[in-house]
């Protein structure tokens, strides 16, 4: 196995700076790796723990199954109740978005579970959110995606439980 080098403190403030960039090319393994370095430095810098959260759930129409649950052990490590309930409906409404990209029968009605759990989230979110309104924006795209496409419904026999990934909430 080959050995990582260590990043210095000094360079985290570039590299943080960096994994934006890549995520905004579209490079989320790239985001993902220099994040790790920066928490490998400073294993509870909170930009850097959103930051590889975000790149994580970029990457979710590819690695889902893996891209989910390193994403919900990440956000556990996030301090403030506010960002942890808002990150954890991120989390739920990018699962959401991927099943609807993917495809999948059934999709529609895994998303209407995801974007449900999500929208219940950013409620958390808000008990707590002052003047930052950013999870009413999330909660009402939630609800706009329930709202307009026909495919994003319970099914008949709807259990949302039984589409759900069993896991503790994080918030």
């Amino acid at each position: 196995m080959i050995a990582l080098k260590t990043l210095s403190p000094e360079a985290v403030p570039s590299a943080l700076q960096k994994a934006r960039q890549y995520r905004l090319l579209n490079e989320p393994h790239e985001a993902e790796s220099i994040c790790l370095d920066i928490l490998e430095v400073m294993p509870d810098h909170q930009d850097a723990l959103i930051t590889l959260l975000l790149a994580l759930t970029d990457n979710f129409s590819n690695e889902l199954p893996r891209s989910f649950q390193q994403a919900l052990e990440t956000v556990k490590k996030v301090r403030d109740p506010y960002c942890k309930a808002y990150y954890v409906g991120i989390i739920y409404e990018r699962r959401a978005k991927a099943h609807l990209k993917i495809g999948d029968p059934g999709s529609g009605t895994m998303a209407h579970g995801w974007l449900t759990k999500a929208m219940e989230a950013y409620d958390q979110a808000l008990k707590s959110c002052g003047p930052n309104q950013d999870a009413i924006l999330r909660w009402n795209s939630c609800a706009r995606i329930i709202n307009t496409q026909a495919d994003v419904k319970p099914g008949q026999d709807y259990d949302p439980e039984m589409f759900l990934d069993s896991f503790d909430m994080p918030y």
